[in-house]
Order: structure tokens, then C-alpha cells, then sequence
């Protein structure tokens, strides 16, 4: 295995909450393209959401996302009108982010792992992974991994390897070739 690309480990401790823009909740950002981008200017962000009551999920126009339950029991949404359960753990859920979004909690709090992205402007690619997984981008591409239950390690050959706490991530830019491992689950996402 050849590395390459530039690795940042972005660790889960003091993240800052931000409320939700409609007040519904409260998202801890793990990291955004570009750099800094508020919620009206990002190409893409992923996120932590700690959802705590039953309302509306906030509205993004011109954005898709994929959501992925990590801890809770699920949740009852309504999505454009569509209803739609989310009650299994660590199965990523695409939909668009500007469609009218209602949550009814099932059975007491939970949290999202949530990456949205600019229709046209980016693309997402979310998968969880158990064990051990070879991962690659191209140039012009990103890695995000996090650790979504228990620890996980991003390897590369080219250095050493790059460990993971729950809820810690690595971010890749550029050309890399890596392998992760993990015995709980790890979000793996390629951003174009």
C-alpha cells in the first residue's frame, strides 16, 4: 500500500455544539469544504446531529444528504410527504435536504452521522464498514473516516497510522491508497 494524499486527524473532543438553524436540535461539525464555509456557502459538511425531541428538521436548499443513525433507537420521519423509518443502526440514508423533513422520535434521544452536500457542486459517497477495509481517491478527491462505534485506525504505508476514538475522524485530500480497520463501525466517505 502506497499513502500519498495530506491525512489531518480531526479528534471528537471540543467540537463546538451549534444549535440547529430551526432550534430542533444541536450538530457538532466534524469538518466542511471550504474551510469555515457557513451553512449557505459549503460545497460539503459533515456532522454529528443530537436530536433530542420530536419537529422539523431544518430545510437546505439545494442540498442531498445522507444520513446514518449511530446511536439511539431510530426515528419516524416524513419526508417530502413520504414516510420513511429510520430504525437501523449504521445503514446510511440518502434524501434531499430541501424536501419538507418531520421527525418523530421512537424511543428517546439519538444521534446522526449527517453529510450533506451541494446539488452540482459535490458529490458524497457514504458506506459503514466493519473489519478491515482497503480504501483509495484519486486526485481532486477526500477521505473522510470516522469512527462511529469504538475506535478504528487509518493505515498508510508511507507513515505511521493514524488511530481513532469514537466519534474522531481522518481526513484525506489528494491521491491515497489506506486501509481501515475497526471492530466496532467506521463511516468511510468520498467527497468529489
Amino acid at each position: 500500500m502506497n499513502g500519498g494524499g495530506d491525512v489531518r486527524v480531526l479528534r471528537a473532543a471540543g467540537r463546538p455544539a451549534t444549535v440547529w438553524k430551526n432550534g430542533g436540535g444541536v450538530t457538532r461539525e466534524i469538518a466542511a469544504w471550504p474551510v469555515g464555509a457557513g451553512t449557505e456557502s459549503f460545497r460539503w459538511r459533515a456532522s454529528l446531529a443530537e436530536v433530542a425531541g420530536d419537529g422539523p428538521f431544518s430545510a437546505f436548499p439545494g442540498i442531498d444528504r445522507t444520513l446514518t443513525l449511530a446511536e439511539g433507537t431510530g426515528m419516524d420521519l416524513v419526508v417530502g410527504g413520504v414516510h420513511r423509518l429510520v430504525d437501523e443502526r449504521f445503514a446510511p440514508q440518502d434524501f434531499a435536504g430541501d424536501e419538507p423533513t418531520d421527525c418523530r422520535l421512537i424511543s428517546g434521544p439519538v444521534v446522526n452521522f449527517n453529510v450533506m452536500y451541494r446539488r452540482g457542486a459535490a458529490t458524497a459517497e457514504t458506506a459503514v464498514v466493519r473489519g478491515r477495509l482497503t480504501v483509495a481517491a484519486e486526485p481532486g478527491e477526500t477521505l473522510l473516516v470516522v469512527a462511529l462505534d469504538g475506535a478504528a485506525a487509518l493505515d498508510a504505508a508511507w507513515g505511521p497510522g493514524h488511530a481513532l476514538g469514537q466519534y474522531d475522524a481522518a481526513l484525506v485530500r489528494g491521491a491515497f491508497t489506506g486501509l481501515v480497520r475497526t471492530d466496532g463501525r467506521a463511516a468511510v466517505v468520498r467527497l468529489r
